[in-house]
């Protein structure tokens, strides 16, 4: 019985439910970044570089069978074993975009931390205030 109740005092914790939305959020997040690269980006850079599709830059390991078309999807479906770095230029694309964002996003909200003022001392209490007067008048 204590476990169950342990467990779910742990699940229901704040930290939890927000580690989830996180987690959510982030995965949805990764979807946008992606999308960004791959339809946006990268096609950018392939026109300055010189009209590249970086998806399918790859060095062929292995025998090609005739007939099998030499695109990177016919490859791999033939089993032929090919060494497609085209494929990692984007995921590190991918990588560094995302990594700026969240810098700049724990850069901001600890900016906005930071720009709080300190919260006032609390007054002091009334038997603390008479205890003052007490010990004044006893000085005179």
């Amino acid at each position: 019985m204590s476990l169950l109740k342990d467990f779910k005092d742990f699940a229901v914790k704040g930290n939890v439910i927000d580690l989830a939305v996180a987690v959510i959020i982030g995965g949805a997040f990764g979807k946008i970044v992606e999308a960004l690269v791959s339809d946006i980006i990268m096609p950018i850079i392939g026109a300055i570089i010189g009209k590249l599709d970086f998806s399918n830059l790859f060095f062929v390991l292995g025998q090609i069978p005739e007939g099998t078309p030499r695109t990177l999807e016919a490859l791999k479906k033939a089993g032929i074993p090919v060494f497609a770095y085209g494929s990692f230029i984007t995921v590190t694309v991918n990588f560094i975009i995302l990594a700026f964002i969240i810098f700049m996003m724990v850069r901001i909200i600890s900016k906005l931390k930071r720009a709080e003022p300190p919260a006032p001392p609390p007054a002091p209490s009334e038997e603390v205030l008479l205890l003052r007067d007490i010990r004044d008048s006893l000085k005179k």
